[in-house]
């Protein structure tokens, strides 16, 4: 077994994988940008090597500084984790060159399977099911255009590279394909360095269904089962679960054995998964998609089933060990659910979010699993994937899963950092995500049923007496600035605070000492309050009823949580007032931080209400941007230029305000 394993990721998955190494005795090596320098991952390796800046190209992928930090620490192997260099072949081909071992499949398995029009032709020749389209390289747009119309709408383009739902896109209008195209490719492009795309029909009401395989060194290949990944939003995961609950035996069998000879046709070495499309009307027949050359994000739910370390199997095979199991040997117990912790908030039509994290509130308990990178002054910026952490639970049944996962998600909390906890709690509570019927378009389907909570009369309250506390703290045993009330002539007056949240502003009241107080929100009912203060707790009594609260606080910034979630609270007057802008005068800000990486209408020129003048990334995210108005455009900013939320992107005047000029 190796010595020392280089991690050449970040995050959650870099934690995961230096756990396994830990309990292994393996000597763990981290590798860090810039901003990364304090994250968790390196905390917990055993030594850590900078790569470079923030930029991902400059540092995460860049093959000479990674295999020159394994040179340097006397890494025998490389993790790659997942996302990065984990699906290069280059990479792949370079350790190789290097004398260091790569956690991953052959090179030529990589290469195949990583162009999703070879992987498709590859598996046919397996008698491996494939969806219909055209898939071959070159293709042009008229090519394209004419293939649609040949297989019949709707239609699916894909990018030959990558994955993650980059590129991808759903085209039910035969007008949109040629801009549906043109967007496709230049995502495809910049996200792998690639724009071939290619086309195939779009499978109604799909499923998700992905197995996971492993497959050693002397011929041996076994599948650990499936999961069902249909609740997707973009084409992004967000809950995944195993087993699937659509598949009876039989099919699970057959599709088991698929996934063994899609490995089997590029002869698979290592732990890989196969994506399949199912669709719902017709459960017994399934299409390949492709393969993931790599460690799987929801791997957690089969590792829970199964009892298997897949990282620890991806270790044993790359040292040349046979796998310990056969088929027959391996019988999936229970069911498990991993709901995905994004920086990014429901509200804002899931709009990528940052800051500092100010505290950490993490669930534990029976079946529940946690895989995370986060700690107290971890600052979430724009530069890498949103996904803070994944909450997984394992239970007997289904039922008791879902049980599970929900009251783990009630107790998550990222203080500082919006989140999409109270999101994922609405799915899990749907009937249909409850009933197990789901497809991939369930989740969008949802979202105008969501409506985030505004904060509730307790929490503002709790927002008073923690104010009021702090004034209290703050007046140091000196009576005149102890903040009772007190006043000439009797009678305390109250002291009162223009609380704002996300969703709500009102006026907290509080009349005497946080321990013996008074509180009213709004023009509701006075109720007798007091409050107790520790480091990240706060147990507010309101009324006779008890709360207890994980808070915390930054530039008069306050964070509160307890089941029901996470509630930002800051006193009205310190809010930023936007400049008012003319009944004449529109501007476009920008919804996030991020990028410009592209302004499609030129300076002077004049637009209609509805164009899209620029498209901003975040996160790996394009969000294109239109004018609210028509007139004629002022644009301040350029592709590549980096924005701040908010930040006033361009103008737009009023045509009739023009010509009066």
């Amino acid at each position: 077994m190796f010595g020392t394993v280089l991690v050449a990721n970040r995050g959650e998955i870099a934690v995961r994988v230096i756990k396994t190494l830990h309990r292994m005795g393996i000597r763990s090596v981290a590798v860090y940008s810039d901003p990364d320098a304090g994250a968790r991952h390196v905390l917990e390796a055993d030594t850590a090597v900078r790569l470079g800046p923030a930029a991902a190209h400059d540092s995460y992928l860049d093959i000479t500084r990674v295999l020159d930090a394994a040179h340097r620490t006397g890494s025998q192997a490389i993790h790659p984790g997942y996302g990065f260099l984990s699906e290069n072949a280059e990479f792949a081909a370079a350790c190789d060159r290097a004398g260091v071992v790569f956690l991953g499949p052959p090179v030529r398995a990589i290469e195949v399977m990583g162009d999703k029009i070879t992987a498709k032709n590859a598996v046919a020749a397996f008698d491996v099911p494939v969806v219909p389209g055209v898939a071959r390289p070159g293709l042009t747009d008229d090519e394209l255009v004419a293939a649609a119309d040949r297989i019949g709408y709707p239609v699916l383009i894909k990018p030959s590279a990558g994955g993650g739902g980059k590129g991808m896109r759903l085209v039910e209008d035969p007008a949109r394909l040629r801009d549906a195209l043109t967007s496709a490719r230049r995502e495809a492009a910049s996200s792998f360095g690639d724009d071939t795309l290619f086309v195939e029909r779009f499978v109604m009401r799909p499923r998700h269904i992905e197995v996971q395989v492993l497959a050693d060194a002397h011929g041996n290949v076994v599948h650990l089962g499936e999961r069902e990944c249909s609740l997707q939003r973009r084409h992004q995961k967000v809950i995944e679960e195993a087993p699937s609950p659509l598949l009876d035996s039989r099919t699970r069998a057959r599709i088991g054995s698929a996934a063994c000879d899609t490995a089997r046709s590029v002869d698979y070495v290592g732990a890989g998964t196969v994506e399949f499309i199912v669709s719902a009307q017709r459960p017994d027949e399934f299409f390949f998609m492709e393969m993931n050359t790599r460690l799987q994000v929801e791997h957690p739910v089969t590792e829970a089933i199964t009892g298997l370390d897949l990282v620890e199997w991806q270790l044993r095979i790359a040292a040349g060990e046979k796998l310990a199991f056969a088929q027959d040997d391996i019988e999936p117990r229970g069911h498990a659910i991993e709901a995905r912790v994004y920086a990014e908030d429901p509200a804002r039509g899931f709009l990528p979010t940052g800051g500092p994290v100010l505290a950490v509130v993490e669930p534990s308990g029976a079946g529940v699993r946690v895989d995370s990178s986060l700690l107290a002054g971890t600052v979430v910026g724009s530069d890498y994937d949103p996904m803070l952490s994944k909450v997984i639970a394992h239970g007997d049944d289904r039922a008791q899963a879902l049980q599970r996962l929900d009251h783990a998600l009630a107790h998550t909390a990222v203080l500082g950092v919006q989140t999409n906890v109270e999101f994922l709690r609405f799915l899990l509570a749907d009937e249909r995500v409850r009933a197990g019927d789901l497809d991939t378009g369930l989740l969008d389907e949802r979202l105008a049923a969501f409506a985030p909570v505004p904060a509730p009369d307790d929490v503002l309250a709790a927002g008073g007496l923690y104010r009021q506390w702090a004034l209290a703290r703050r007046a140091g045993g000196n009576l005149w600035a102890v903040p009772t009330g007190w006043r000439v002539g009797g009678g305390a007056a109250p002291v009162r605070t223009a609380m704002r949240t996300p969703l709500r502003t009102d006026t907290v009241s509080v009349w005497g000492p946080p321990d013996a107080a008074r509180v009213q929100v709004g023009g509701g009912e006075i109720c007798s309050a007091s409050v107790q203060v520790k480091q990240g707790t706060m147990s507010v009594t309101l009324g006779g009823v008890r709360r207890d609260y994980r808070w915390a606080e930054a530039d008069r910034h306050l964070w509160i949580a307890d089941e029901r979630g996470t509630w930002h609270l800051r006193e009205a007057e310190e809010h930023k007032i936007h400049r008012a802008v003319s009944e004449r005068q529109a501007e476009i800000l920008s919804p996030m931080p991020g990028s410009i990486i592209a302004v499609r209408v030129a300076s002077g020129a004049e637009v209609s209400e509805g164009d899209v003048v620029m498209v901003v990334e975040a996160m790996k995210m394009e969000h294109p941007l239109a004018a609210p108005v028509s007139g004629r455009l002022e644009v301040l900013v350029s592709v590549g230029d980096q924005v701040k939320v908010d930040q006033v992107l361009a103008r737009i005047k009023d045509e009739k305000d023009h010509d009066n000029d």
